[in-house]
């Protein structure tokens, strides 16, 4: 029975614990494919504190879980952690005031300074360390944050199998990303490539095209002066004046008549007086500018086109630190030459500044720099526009360069079932636009090593072409302490020895095998039988282009099929500003203070009530209304179950037979619609629907056929215990149909008289409810609307609700006066009525007589 007072406090330690105990979300691993229901969770970034925004999309998801849980399914919800990457690097590197340098050797007594490496209040001083003792530190932070990660979710009601857990740096994660790897290679879809690649230069690493944003930043517009053979000159506007220097190449394009004549003849670059040739180029845009621009190796990406495909040399003078190189280029020569010292070693900016000044002693800019605001790329956690180097990296094969891959892809899209269904024109749009392969080398030290080795030669040198793989019963292996087969550790990095693979695997390339990872793929053959391919991907819509077409990409490729079958996205949370939360902006809320204050359920009632893909507000009004359904579920189940102390049947819906009288059979048979709207808005993935209409139905069950009932439920007889019944069976279905979106509160109240848990309780069916012929269902919402005129009529005049009323007329159409004849006795009751008229009429009208104040 409920306690004198129920509470909502402490509802989640309390549940929390009980549910672990009893393994309430266990996966039964005997159940076969037709009923099991597996989820692809999203495995969060190991980085600090738990973004709101992240909780947000793990409780819509958790609402499915918990409903197919219910429908009978078994369902398979693993939880990852996406514990390698630049996040993490970053958060290690501030957090212990350290930064990796391969080159030093390890000290196997190294502790961090216990300030971080924080003086006196200053900046951190950032400590080299070698990088086995970088990946130490990340390993023990990442550590510390998932256990803190894994309490936040568990106190929001996660329904996650919490055995079934990995982190995408350990030993199967990794061996499970290598051996794909190596499997890509064989079939000739993973390859080395040399060229030119978007660099961030604080990271110090290759960016894949998905993980570019751009960001409107201020510049300038320097006219620039080229010499001309005949002693002309021809303008140039460039808002980059520092690669001056690593100019290739004019370009316009090739029906500008301005610049025909020049087509074939060469230029000398101001400054440097370098000769250079003036080209013709369909991309050249005549309207920008002065219509023809200079082509450096490299500044954009269009620079990259052209430097391609008009064949041009490559004078790169930009290091991956960012900085101008110190070292005089070779092909400057004479005065060029001698200015090389006032520039090389300066960072880009520092160049970009001495140039400008050197240009105006010398004439060759042309007026004063014009201010600009253009759009620039940037990685998307990172803090200054990227630069553009030669490298040496992995790619995948997406279909950017492969037309029947590309439309294999796209048909992959069709294939899955998306959830909102505009969702997959996101997907569409950016597998049309590929325009590179996937990048998945990072030069970093945390992540998926490259299971490759290169034999060097007589000078030490590595010979790239000649790479040695890994087998895969070796795996997983780090080239940087595992010798390859056939070689000793004494011969790293000696000639005729070996070097292995300096690189790490982007963090996408080992989170785009999260299905094959939780359902052991190559180890676990029963497991994989029994969940791949999966049934629910839930993401956040800003990584379809990363997360979900890497994934479809990696499992079209290896297995020949989609990783699931359906994909629900949800929308991005917006701080008050409605702008997108996220932690490069500044404006992220953490989920614990929320808790503390409106409770799991709370916060769960707020993100499920918002539909999939759609974006929403943190909105503490939501969740003060989440928490007050809360805390009415506790009160009226206290009431429900109060009302008799005779024993009910374990399954309240056995006793529909007692359910005789006229309102209590209505009202079941609302709850019957309620049940199948609610059933089929959930198999549709639109929890928002189901519990808008569960909610729709209590507050009505609360408001209007409690008060309309309660007299005739607190009596004897055969009125009474329908009343009773129904009741008790309403109580039954509302608790298991909240039980999705308010975990805590339904199994608290389902203690009280149920035995085992209500999410282990099978999800109410609509037939059960439906109590036969001659149910009139709009006689509840016909008689509350009475009962409410009423309140109405005695609040109007200060009353108290108890006060009698001397007269009660009601006209309406014969429909409805026969609705309201069946409901009389409990409307009198419950209106505390003396006398009722009830007449047809064409014009509906109620007219309340209340009795006097001193009656």
């Amino acid at each position: 029975m409920p306690p004198e007072k129920p509470s909502l406090d402490n509802l989640e330690s309390k549940w929390g614990a009980r549910w672990e105990e009893a393994g309430t979300y266990h996966f039964d691993r005997a159940s076969n494919r037709e009923s099991v229901y597996a989820i692809d969770t999203p495995p969060p970034t190991v980085s600090g504190s738990l973004h709101l925004g992240t909780v947000f999309g793990y409780v819509q998801a958790d609402a499915i879980a918990r409903f197919r849980r219910m429908r009978g399914y078994s369902v398979f919800y693993p939880m990852g952690w996406d514990d390698n990457g630049l996040p993490t690097e970053r958060r290690v590197q501030n957090h212990y005031g350290v930064r990796c340098e391969p080159a030093m050797p390890y000290d196997p007594d190294f502790r961090p300074e216990a300030d971080g490496g924080q003086k006196g209040g200053g900046k951190k001083e950032m400590r080299p360390i070698s990088r086995r003792n970088f990946v130490e530190l990340c390993h023990e932070l990442t550590a510390e944050d998932e256990r803190g990660f894994e309490n936040m979710l568990r106190s929001v009601g996660l329904s996650v199998d919490w055995r079934l857990t990995y982190a995408t740096i350990d030993d199967h994660c990794r061996r499970v990303a290598q051996r794909a790897f190596l499997r890509n290679v064989s079939r000739g879809e993973a390859y080395a490539s040399e060229a030119p690649t978007l660099w961030d230069i604080d990271f110090r690493t290759a960016v894949a095209q998905a993980e570019l944003e751009e960001r409107e930043q201020p510049a300038a517009y320097h006219r620039l002066a080229f010499a001309r053979p005949d002693g002309g000159r021809v303008e140039v506007d460039t808002t980059r004046p520092e690669l001056l220097p690593a100019c290739v190449a004019l370009v316009a394009h090739p029906d500008d008549e301005r610049y025909r004549p020049l087509f074939g003849t060469a230029v000398a670059t101001p400054l440097f007086g370098v000769q250079v040739p003036v080209l013709a180029h369909r991309l050249a845009e005549p309207d920008k500018g002065t219509g023809i621009a200079m082509i450096c190796t490299f500044g954009d990406t269009t620079d990259i086109i052209w430097w391609r495909e008009l064949n041009l040399p490559v004078r790169s003078v930009l290091r991956r630190d960012g900085r101008l190189q110190e070292e005089t280029p070779g092909w400057l020569t004479g005065p060029g030459a001698a200015l090389w010292p006032e520039l090389g070693g300066r960072t880009a900016r520092q160049a970009r500044a001495r140039i400008v000044e050197l240009l105006r002693d010398s004439g060759e800019q042309l007026g004063e720099p014009r201010p600009t605001e253009h759009m620039v790329k940037f990685y998307e956690k990172g803090d200054r526009p990227l630069e553009i180097v030669t490298s040496r990296q992995w790619y995948i094969r997406n279909g950017a360069h492969d037309p029947e891959l590309r439309q294999a892809m796209l048909a992959r899209g069709r294939e899955l079932q998306w959830h909102p269904a505009y969702m997959r024109v996101r997907y569409e749009h950016w597998v049309a636009g590929l325009s590179s392969d996937w990048l998945i080398s990072r030069q970093r030290y945390f992540g998926v090593p490259f299971p490759v080795w290169y034999p060097t030669d007589s000078a030490g040198e590595p010979i790239w072409d000649k790479p040695i793989f890994c087998t895969e019963d070796a795996l997983p292996t780090d080239p940087q302490s595992d010798a390859p087969p056939g070689y000793g550790e004494g011969q790293r990095g000696r000639p005729n020895g070996f070097v292995g693979d300096p690189d790490v695997m982007d963090t996408w390339a080992t989170s785009s095998l999260t299905p094959q990872i939780a359902c052991g793929w190559e180890e676990d053959p029963g497991l994989f039988a029994r969940t791949f391919p999966m049934d629910l991907r839930p993401q956040g819509p800003e990584i379809i282009r990363t997360w979900l077409f890497s994934t479809v990409l990696r499992s079209h490729l290896e297995l020949g099929q989609l990783p699931w079958a359906h994909a629900s996205l949800n929308g991005w949370i917006l701080d008050p500003d409605r702008k997108k939360m996220s932690k490069s902006k500044g404006n992220v809320i953490t989920p614990e203070g929320l808790v503390a204050e409106f409770g799991a359920d709370g916060l769960r009632y707020w993100s499920c009530s918002s539909a999939p893909g759609t974006d929403t507000a943190v909105d503490k009004a939501q969740m003060k209304v989440g928490r007050r359904l809360a805390n009415k579920v506790l009160n009226a189940s206290r009431f429900v179950l109060g009302l008799s102390s005779e024993a009910s049947p374990s399954d309240p819906i056995r006793s529909r037979p007692d359910v005789t009288e006229a309102l209590d059979r209505a009202m079941l048979a609302q709850l019957a619609t309620v049940t199948e709207q609610a059933t089929a808005a959930l198999d549709r993935y639109e929890y928002q629907l189901a519990l808008e209409q569960t909610e729709k139905f209590f507050w009505n069950f609360c408001d209007d056929y409690l008060e309309l009932v309660k007299s005739r439920a607190y009596g004897q007889g055969q009125p009474a215990r329908s009343a009773q019944a129904a009741l008790r069976i309403a109580l039954d279905t509302m608790l298991r149909l909240f039980a999705p979106f308010l975990p805590f509160v339904a199994e608290e109240a389902w203690s009280w008289w149920r035995t085992g848990s209500v999410h282990r309780a099978p999800w109410p069916e609509a037939a059960p409810l439906r109590p036969g012929p001659g149910a009139e269902p709009e006689m509840l919402p016909v008689a509350a609307q009475v009962l409410a005129e009423i309140r109405k009529a005695k609040s109007a005049q200060k009353r108290s609700l108890r006060t009698e009323v001397a007269r009660l007329s009601v006209t309406d159409t014969p429909q409805r006066i026969a609705l309201l004849r069946g409901a009389e006795a409990d409307l009198r009751a419950a209106g505390v009525l003396s006398e009722l008229s009830l007449a047809e009429a064409a014009e509906p009208s109620v007219t309340v007589e209340l009795a006097p104040a001193d009656h």
